[in-house]
């Protein structure tokens, strides 16, 4: 992004360059002035209905309609992902969360087929299912998103998650357990948030949950605390987020963070301290074990007893993507740089959280513009035209330091020595000096991006 002083541009220019990412990634997904698609015969068959899936159905049938598209989903519906923690403090309801696939079978002419894959023989390019159904493909595109590793903590398993406490990073049934747990804890209680180790989805995503978590409780639950567990010392969007809990929760920065932020902005040094703490890796906030029974957490540090706790375990590809032998020996799928096809299997694209992509995250917006590429690459190579050996690729992660409080990351990558690197400037997060009203749009606009990438995706 552009560097941008908000108090030498008008809103409506501040608001333009900040959403270039955002309106760059439409514009590279579009049909518009692009090479028109050659009909030719093909069935391109996607595993998984998530937002890289859906995208790569949509975007294939946009640049070719005369294209089979196929995609073999298990669920009916798909429950979305970001924007799911709002759930927690009641500014949505799990029903919001839930996306169909109407539109792309009636608009685009999208084949569903809800099913399981049990397997696939590559040679002969079939894809099997639990049903007893053998669906052949010319491509097969694969969006397995992530599974947790409930049991890299002792004491964690996907049962206790499911019963006590919950994860919640798939959103579903353990989502609603946790807003039930937080939303009736006890006066004065004690929430922890067991944040991931690299890499993991949706980098801001823990550190935005507590927030939003603190806030509520300073509605409803005042002296409820909020406590951060972090193997990790510092994350996506820090600067901006603890600049928020900064001002909304009298949370006082690390010193070293105070050093090297204060020269740009005025920090705040709160003499009572808020109830949201962040303990970072160097000062022992790795994870080693929770006691479902006793509600406690066990860090490097202390073992700390807690109302209600939130594990969001370390991650890997999803359980399809191993079932198909597409994983390494790091638990996710290395893939070819400008075109995601998998270097394991032959006539298989791998997009999404499951992906090695190297310096892009793990998001939705990564997911999405990974198929727009991948929808593209497919075409052209199905029509016998060169494919892009060069593409670019972009992602804008918002997040919420308060309902009202709007922050963001966005990023340009392209391919630089053979790996997917990040090419725009440092400018890259909300100005640690932008005004209330920027801040206060950067939430408009968050709450705006859920709906309209909703669309993008799936209607």
């Amino acid at each position: 992004m552009n560097s941008v002083n908000p108090s030498s541009v008008s809103r409506r220019a501040w608001l333009h360059q900040t959403l270039q990412a955002t309106a760059g990634a439409s514009l590279l997904g579009s049909p518009l002035g692009l090479l028109a698609a050659t009909p030719a015969a093909g069935h391109v068959v996607v595993l998984g209905g998530g937002v890289g899936g859906a995208t790569a159905a949509k975007y294939l049938k946009l640049f070719n309609p005369a294209l089979k598209v196929t995609v073999i989903e298990k669920n009916r519906n798909y429950i979305r992902p970001y924007g799911s923690s709002e759930v927690l403090n009641q500014h949505a309801s799990m029903d919001e969360l839930n996306v169909g696939y109407g539109a792309l079978a009636s608009r685009y002419g999208v084949n569903f087929v809800f099913d399981t894959v049990t397997g696939f023989d590559p040679q002969a390019r079939t894809v099997t299912t639990a049903g007893k159904q053998s669906i052949a493909y010319d491509r097969l595109i694969v969006s397995p998103g992530i599974q947790l590793m409930y049991s890299a903590y002792a004491g964690y398993t996907e049962q206790v998650a499911n019963t006590a406490i919950p994860s919640g990073w798939i959103p579903g049934q353990q989502t609603a357990l946790l807003a039930k747990q937080l939303q009736g804890m006890r006066q004065g209680g004690t929430f922890v948030l067991a944040a991931p180790p690299n890499p993991y989805r949706c980098p801001p995503g823990p550190y935005e949950r507590a927030a939003l978590m603190t806030e509520w409780f300073a509605r409803h639950n005042p002296r409820a605390k909020v406590i951060i567990v972090d193997p990790k010392d510092s994350f996506v969007t820090d600067e901006s987020m603890m600049l928020g809990w900064n001002r909304l929760y009298n949370f006082n920065l690390p010193d070293d963070y105070s050093k090297k932020m204060s020269p740009q902005v005025e920090l705040l040094q709160h003499a009572t301290p808020g109830n949201l703490t962040w303990v970072r890796g160097k000062d022992g906030g790795r994870t080693l074990k929770v006691d479902a029974k006793t509600m406690r957490i066990t860090t490097e540090a202390e073992d700390i007893k807690a109302d209600v706790i939130n594990v969001i375990p370390p991650m890997k590809a999803g359980q399809l993507a191993a079932t198909l032998g597409l994983t390494d020996a790091s638990g996710w799928c290395p893939v070819e740089r400008a075109t995601f096809k998998s270097t394991l299997q032959p006539h298989v694209h791998v997009i999404g959280d499951a992906s090695v992509a190297d310096a892009m995250p793990k998001s939705g917006f990564s997911a999405n513009t990974q198929a727009k590429v991948v929808a593209r690459a497919i075409v052209d190579e199905l029509a016998g035209r060169p494919v892009d050996t060069a593409p670019v690729w972009e992602n804008t992660c918002y997040a919420l330091a308060g309902k009202d409080y709007g922050l963001f990351v966005a990023d340009v990558f392209r391919i630089r020595d053979g790996k997917i690197a990040r090419t725009n400037g440092k400018e890259r997060y909300l100005p640690l000096n932008a005004t209330p009203a920027q801040i206060k749009l950067g939430a408009r606009y968050q709450q705006a991006w859920l709906r309209t990438f909703t669309q993008d995706c799936f209607a």
